[in-house]
């Protein structure tokens, strides 16, 4: 039976050497190998020529990718795999393919499906409000909802936080984001090539290293472009001071949340200490303007390593 195929991370592969499955194949074997283990990395559906075909990439010990024909409707996958659900979504909303059986169909962006078709969720985008979102409900006389967002009084994406309480008692919580939806995806196909990589740092604001490497790694390997050692050293530094950054914000927000506050304060401390690390490197905190394809745009001098590593020093527990 035809399978997945092995594909390098970071590398270009010509579309023929992904396998083209029929649609039954293609999702016995998604489901089979989530079922050993597999974790689900991407599932997304493309136009190619007036048709529509499926992509699912997969992580065990190494990449794997399948594709197939899309069908106007198909037994969703996350009826019997959850991590496909947001996927799935996105696809009804982008193509207006229906998942049948999907346990949780709901709108993620509110916009018109770029074939023309029927919208999935019965919106009309003409109207000032286009749909009505369907919040999880929780029945019962003591039960009250209590609405917060998508305005926050803070720097976090908006977006709207529907709770479900009994008393003080948190039952259920559903968020609805997507308030800030700017068809990036379709920007990148039709901007100048010099924005791309400022288009990618603004996908997320903590995380322009992240977004700005995944673009410069698809363009040299599309290009056969190959980056020096240092280069590569100084980006694995930038991601680490990111990824650390982010988490320590988290630990304090979490603490925050619960009404904890001395961690929630030192938390937010520690993190502009990882966040002023990044601008030493390149001048911003965030890490933007550091990340270009072919390599870095600012080098670590030795006086920028010693600092570095003295800082790190100081904040080992």
């Amino acid at each position: 039976m035809a399978d997945f195929a092995p594909i390098g991370n970071g590398e270009a592969t010509p579309r023929g050497r992904i396998p083209h499955l029929t649609f039954d194949d293609f999702h016995r074997r998604a489901l089979a190998l989530v079922g050993d283990g597999a974790k689900v990395v991407q599932y997304f559906a493309y136009a190619d020529g007036g048709n529509v075909k499926l992509m699912a990439v997969l992580r065990t010990d190494q990449l794997l990718a399948a594709g197939c024909d899309a069908p106007e409707a198909y037994p969703a996958l996350t009826a019997q795999c959850e991590p496909f659900h947001l996927f799935e979504r996105e696809i009804a909303e982008q193509f207006g393919i229906r998942p049948e059986g999907h346990p949780w169909l709901k709108m993620v962006r509110y916009h018109p499906n770029q074939r023309g078709r029927a919208d999935v969720f019965g919106n009309d985008y003409a109207e000032e409000i286009p749909g009505r979102y369907p919040y999880y409900a929780v029945e019962g006389e003591e039960i009250h909802e209590v609405a917060v967002g998508p305005v926050h009084a803070g720097v976090i994406e908006p977006g709207h936080f529907r709770f479900n309480c009994i008393g003080e008692r948190v039952l259920h919580l559903e968020i609805q984001l997507g308030y800030q939806h700017r068809g990036l995806e379709r920007l990148f196909l039709e901007a100048d090539a010099k924005r791309l990589p400022i288009l990618a740092e603004g996908i997320a604001g903590d995380t322009a290293v992240g977004h700005s490497l995944c673009l410069a790694q698809a363009v040299e390997a599309l290009t056969g472009i190959e980056t020096d050692a240092g280069a590569r050293v100084i980006r694995t530094i930038a991601l680490e001071l990111e990824r650390i950054a982010n988490h320590v914000g988290d630990l304090g927000a979490l603490s925050g949340d619960v009404a904890f506050l001395p961690p929630a304060n030192y938390c937010g401390r520690m993190r502009g200490d990882f966040l002023n690390m990044t601008l030493l490197m390149c001048g911003n905190r965030f890490g933007k303007g550091l990340v270009r394809p072919g390599g870095v745009r600012f080098p670590l001098t030795d006086e920028d390593r010693r600092t570095l590593n003295a800082r790190i020093g100081e904040l080992k527990p």
